[in-house]
């Protein structure tokens, strides 16, 4: 059997678990975007940055609802949760041209969520060997933007397509 390391996301993870409040909540009452990573904000969910993403433009869909599972969320935040995804897979095309576009949700700690308590998608763009040598053998991300520099890009993406609420 093989083994994925990851452990840059060991500091993401352990302290989502070890903060009392659940992080999504806190971030969806901020009223900074900026400061939170908050691209985009919904009706019924909102989307964010990874704090440490896989590539440039790892976004997280996350309903305003605190959730731990997909069949307790609404029909309508479900719906909106797919709308958002559809319009993050929009932007990421035009923003990055992937090769593909990874969307993926871990319900549950055994399933790998780092943040168990509160469901969430992750949407992100891939490239053809995206995961070189660097991420393989030395255990660490290149990412070629910074996160204030994705979020402004998509940020304005997204009001493109709809205004801010």
């Amino acid at each position: 059997m093989d083994y994925l390391w990851t452990p840059w996301r060991y500091a993401y993870i352990t302290k989502a678990r070890e903060d009392r409040d659940c992080v999504f909540c806190d971030k969806r009452d901020q009223s900074n975007d900026r400061e939170s990573w908050i691209v985009h904000r919904g009706r019924y969910c909102y989307i964010c940055l990874n704090a440490f993403p896989y590539t440039s433009g790892h976004v997280m869909v996350i309903p305003y609802g605190h959730t731990d599972e997909l069949q307790k969320l609404p029909p309508e935040a479900a719906t909106e949760m797919m709308d958002l995804c559809r319009q993050t897979e929009t932007v990421l095309r035009v923003l990055y041209h992937p090769d593909g576009i990874n969307l993926g949700m871990n319900i549950g700690a055994a399933a790998g969520a780092g943040v168990a308590g509160h469901i969430h998608m992750h949407v992100l763009p891939r490239w053809i060997a995206d995961a070189n040598f660097m991420s393989v053998v030395g255990e660490t991300r290149v990412l070629p933007e910074q996160l204030d520099v994705t979020w402004q890009r998509m940020r304005n993406e997204f009001e493109k397509l709809s205004p801010v609420r």
